[in-house]
């Protein structure tokens, strides 16, 4: 069985990150993952939606 070298460093405090190959830390620790794209209107849509809902139930009971 062969496993690979792990060096812990003082960064590496649990157990879970210890038991990691120093690669995987390291590498992880210098590129942020990606963020999703989202749009800039997505909180204007959300809010409209939210109007609409709230508008129309209010409006049912009203009537």
């Amino acid at each position: 069985m062969k496993r690979t070298l792990v060096l812990t460093h003082e960064e590496a405090r649990h157990p879970f990150r210890r038991s990691l190959a120093r690669h995987v830390f390291v590498d992880a620790a210098k590129e942020p993952a990606p963020r999703a794209a989202r749009s800039d209107d997505q909180d204007w849509k959300l809010f409209l939606l939210s109007f609409a809902a709230f508008f129309t139930v209010a409006y049912t009971f009203i009537a």
